[in-house]
């Protein structure tokens, strides 16, 4: 069996059976990532030594019978912009070329001592803010379905990583869906927890009000298995996940505007066999979506060049330019407006949460388009505007309404299905989204 392109939990469970060392994991990995002719865009920067020295811990703990969970011993990339202990953490921009914390984020820390491996850090869009994967003042890296297309962002060598058997799952980061549209680009499993459920110290921010991290990975368990680690709670209880009399909202309106046609058909199809396996389907537009998508989507630059001001006037030439102008679209909002969108999205979350109670998840297509051609994005600046604000559009519902979200394969390469929940209600949407994934992969056998 490879185990280096089984699942996280897989992984873990093959440790405890004595199937498989974590030593023996972690050089496959390392081997890989060696030999794999794109690795330097995939990942920023590996750390040999620690993953070495943390499998060898790990297969310690393992023969004497003392391993601190599932996923003691199973190997992670990170995404770049997670502080990590003597090891460069750049958030993918040249403004903090050279930056070298000096302690693990608290999430890193945790999983550590956890037991996971850490295996380096991954290449990212600059700053986080960018949802097509493209950076050339680091590194792109590759779609893994078609190394000429975007790979998703901003956490793209965190899917890629996954998606290429260089890693067995990733930790990326999602202020508007740049956990989910990677994952969903290159056929993965991608969970974004509720604003606040994991601790942020040791991130670099984008915008703190909406800067979560969470999961990329094969599967739903994979993805539960993660946050308890990142969380510091036992796993959301997956066992006996069922489609049948799940309530499920297929939101219309905004995440169909402008839209293209293989998401849209790949969606309507995987819905389709939802109902089909037992699922009870309602169609409705609560206007809150849209509401809430005009109230918080200016907010997004208006916080980040907040955060990053000082940094940017000093040097804007080290910017890439559609970066630079992304941040510098939020100087005009005014303090006074700046309040008054968070006091009316506010309200708009409050409205929604009423009118979307009665159902178990609302549906919609991870993406409205599929990736585009990567030289075109970095070549064109207006064609990169265009395509990126779209491929963030559905996701970023999610994170103005403050909720979880889950994008899950839909069959169709490049195609996600996304699945929102409650704020606050991780663990139930992940028990929803295991009774997805399984009503889908049963359609395709």
């Amino acid at each position: 069996m490879d185990w280096l392109t089984s699942s996280a939990t897989e992984q873990g469970r093959a440790i405890l059976a004595g199937l498989v060392s974590p030593v023996d994991l972690a050089d496959g990995y390392l081997d890989a990532i060696t030999r794999h002719p794109d690795a330097a865009r995939i990942f920023a920067r590996t750390t040999p030594d620690r993953a070495r020295n943390e499998a060898v811990a790990a297969h310690d703990r393992a023969k004497a019978g003392l391993r601190r969970g599932l996923l003691d011993g199973v190997a992670l990339s990170w995404k770049d912009n997670i502080d990590s202990a003597g090891v460069a953490t750049q958030g993918g921009t040249r403004l903090l070329e050279g930056r070298v914390p000096v302690a693990d984020a608290r999430q890193l820390a945790d999983a550590t001592l956890q037991g996971l491996v850490c295996l380096g850090k991954t290449h990212m869009t600059e700053l986080a803010f960018s949802g097509l994967g493209v950076n050339p003042g680091t590194a792109t890296p590759p779609n893994s379905l078609d190394p000429a297309l975007c790979p998703g962002g901003s956490s793209s060598g965190a899917a890629v990583s996954v998606a290429l058997g260089l890693a067995a799952a990733a930790v990326g980061s999602d202020t508007g869906g740049s956990v989910r549209l990677p994952a969903a680009w290159n056929n993965l499993v991608g969970f974004k927890p509720t604003h606040g459920a994991v601790p942020m110290e040791g991130v670099l921010p984008l915008c703190q009000s909406f800067d979560v991290t969470g999961p990329i990975a094969r599967t739903v368990e994979d993805c539960a298995e993660i946050m308890a680690v990142l969380t510091g709670r036992t796993a959301a209880d997956l066992r006996g996940a069922s489609i049948k009399g799940l309530r499920l909202l297929v939101l219309g309106g905004v995440p169909y505007e402008d839209a293209r046609e293989g998401p849209v058909q790949a969606f309507e199809e995987a819905v389709a066999h939802l109902a089909a396996a037992g699922a009870s389907i309602t169609h409705a537009t609560p206007p809150e979506a849209a509401r809430a998508m005009a109230l918080g989507t200016p907010l997004y630059a208006a916080e980040a060049y907040g955060l990053w001001r000082a940094q940017i006037d000093v040097a804007p030439d080290l910017m890439l330019p559609v970066t630079l102008a992304r941040f510098r679209s939020g100087e005009q909002m005014t303090a006074p407006e700046f309040v008054e969108r968070w006091t009316d999205l506010r309200r708009a979350r409050v409205t929604w949460a009423q009118a979307v109670a009665g159902f178990d998840a609302v549906l919609l297509p991870t993406a409205p388009l599929l990736p585009p051609q990567a030289d075109r994005a970095i070549a064109d600046p207006e064609f990169f505007a265009t395509e990126n604000m779209l491929s963030l559009r559905n996701t970023r519902i999610a994170n103005v309404l403050g909720l979880p979200a889950v994008s899950l394969p839909t069959g169709r390469p490049a195609c996600g299905l996304m699945l929102m929940g409650r704020a606050g209600a991780d663990r139930a949407l992940l028990r929803v989204a295991a009774a997805v994934e399984q009503a889908l992969a049963a359609t395709a056998t």
